[in-house]
């Protein structure tokens, strides 16, 4: 039996009853045809499930009872930055969206040398909105109870200047000259942070300043792949090579 997983951004409780957020309470009773009775599951992204029970559905707003909690335990061990290229359109919400799936703790969308997307401020701040709701239903399918972190938009420069010269992850940027193979990796506590170009692929002047911050070239065959496929395919292996899958 198919189970409902509900994303609820405020702190969860048991034993507690409260009116679902506007969206999702019309998505359960209108799309879902949920009623009074029927259980969900609930999370916020504290790494915790929620079991409910709807009580109550009306004309604009569902309520449910918190009936117990679960803490899940599906977070990949290898916590992994995906700092991407932004693209254009829906490939930017595919590859939010698959990224989630496939495990990634955090996604920093950039603006790089050869971005074709420019955001203005109010932009920026919609296109954010809606990367995370992005990320939450991925979660809500996949089974996550931890929400992937979204940064704003940075360019690249002003990224590589901020990170913290002690972290110690492993950083790396898919090239398609790169020489390090997925395979010889080895991952410290920390994880790890890849840098994926937009559709144009990285410039001469972003491979440059991400030499200079240490990032290591990786390359995962012998074909260019598009950046949506890119990322994606870079996570996978390393996961499937260093992580849960």
């Amino acid at each position: 039996m198919r189970t409902i997983r509900i994303h609820v951004p405020h702190p969860l409780a048991t034993a507690t009853e409260f009116a679902l957020p506007t969206q999702a309470g019309e998505h359960v009773a209108r799309v879902l045809r949920m009623t009074v009775g029927d259980a969900l599951v609930l999370f916020n992204g504290d790494g915790n499930d929620y079991a409910a029970t709807i009580t109550a559905v009306g004309k604009r707003e569902v309520s449910v009872r918190v009936d117990s909690s679960e803490r899940v335990n599906n977070e990949s061990p290898l916590r992994l930055t995906l700092a991407q290229g932004i693209a254009r359109g829906e490939k930017m919400d595919l590859i939010v969206q698959k990224a989630t799936e496939l495990g990634v703790a955090r996604i920093v969308p950039l603006h790089t040398e050869r971005s074709e997307v420019k955001l203005d401020a109010a932009r920026a701040e919609k296109r954010l909105a809606h990367w995370r709701a992005v990320a939450e239903s991925a979660c809500e399918q996949s089974g996550r109870s931890v929400v992937p972190e979204i940064t704003p938009a940075l360019p690249l420069e002003a990224w590589l200047r901020d990170l913290p010269a002690d972290d110690g992850a492993l950083r790396l940027a898919l090239l398609p000259e790169g020489t390090v193979q997925a395979r010889a990796l080895s991952f410290p506590p920390s994880g790890g942070l890849l840098v994926v170009g937009p559709e144009g692929g990285l410039g001469e002047r972003d491979v440059s300043a991400l030499s200079a911050a240490a990032f290591q070239g990786l390359r995962l065959g012998p074909r260019i792949l598009r950046t949506e496929t890119a990322g994606l395919a870079a996570l996978a292996a390393l996961q499937a090579l260093h992580g849960d899958i």
